[in-house]
């Protein structure tokens, strides 16, 4: 079954990479975004994006059952399960034995971000993640049960209010928030992005006014070419390894000697952070960031989609 399931998503991969490219799903908006940021755009990179996503597409259709039988202890790892093999980074054990106790995980459309979820499930981590539910609601209700379930327990909610994710927070949970640099609502802040004004979402910051004691963390995936003990030797196969860092806290940063500070103190607050280890994300691998499908500038930009 799960050489079925590897056939049908490397299948579905290149279907879906070849009708998106010859399509030219999003094509005007990543290279609308390429040129406000870098200047130029180029030629290569919409293919190898859309090959990029398409891989990751057909892993969550058809692979996601795998990352939802991974092991609970970090101990175990690293690991091979149905023939896929996964580890942990270096010094991230320790960050996610402390995300069992709650607190704010930041992340962003990079990489499989998707299959963060179940893995982090499957560690024993309190997790929730606030989704718009979709229409109608029987297809909502197949994907809270079969997609964003993990040993029967949903870590999808429908959290609209802040007022929500404080009773969240206050339960132990561990709350996902995607970290949008285009927010569009009145409170959003204004901020930086790849040395672009942008326009960033203000929940994080306004949980941590809240809950200033609340830790936050990130998480991603990156696939490695490496070998493991069961390989033969000299031939490498991919290794998903999950990284997990905790942000310092403000007042780790600041003086003794000066005023008392937290998170919500410092100018922009937690966002300037989160920010800047993503851009550090996509400069190692521009093509695997899915943001430049989305108009992440128009709100400050807007004319730069008019093209």
């Amino acid at each position: 079954m799960p050489v079925l399931r590897s056939i049908m998503s490397k299948v579905f991969a290149r279907t879906a990479g070849f009708v998106l490219r010859s399509s030219g799903w999003k094509r005007s908006t990543v290279y609308a975004n390429l040129r406000h940021v870098y200047g130029t755009s180029y030629s290569k990179f919409y293919g190898t994006l859309i090959c990029n996503l398409a891989h990751h597409a057909g892993e969550l259709l058809f692979r996601f059952p795998t990352f939802k039988k991974l092991p609970r202890e970090v101990s175990a790892y690293p690991c091979r399960i149905e023939g896929w093999d996964f580890a942990l980074a270096e010094g991230s054990a320790p960050v996610l034995e402390k995300m069992r106790g709650g607190g704010i995980f930041l992340t962003a459309h990079f990489g499989n971000y998707e299959a963060i979820g179940p893995w982090l499930c499957r560690l024993g981590i309190p997790l929730v993640a606030s989704y718009i539910p979709l229409r109608p609601a029987w297809l909502n209700r197949i994907l809270d049960k079969r997609i964003r379930a993990v040993d029967g327990r949903p870590y999808g909610v429908d959290a609209r209010t802040p007022r929500e994710f404080l009773r969240l927070l206050g339960d132990g949970k561990l709350v996902c928030l995607l970290a949008d640099q285009d927010s569009r609502i009145p409170s959003a802040l204004d901020g930086e992005f790849m040395h672009r004004p942008v326009r960033n979402n203000p929940l994080p910051d306004f949980l941590l006014r809240h809950r200033p004691e609340t830790p936050v963390y990130i998480c991603w995936l990156e696939d490695c070419r490496g070998q493991s003990k069961t390989d033969v030797p000299g031939i490498s196969k991919t290794i998903h390894v999950l990284h997990a860092i905790e942000l310092p806290r403000a007042s780790d940063t600041c003086n003794e000697a000066s005023a008392p500070c937290d998170k919500s103190s410092k100018p922009g607050g937690v966002m300037p952070a989160f920010n800047a280890w993503l851009e550090s994300r996509i400069k190692e691998n521009p093509a695997l960031w899915y943001g430049w499908t989305h108009r992440r500038f128009y709100s400050k930009n807007p004319e730069i989609y008019l093209g």
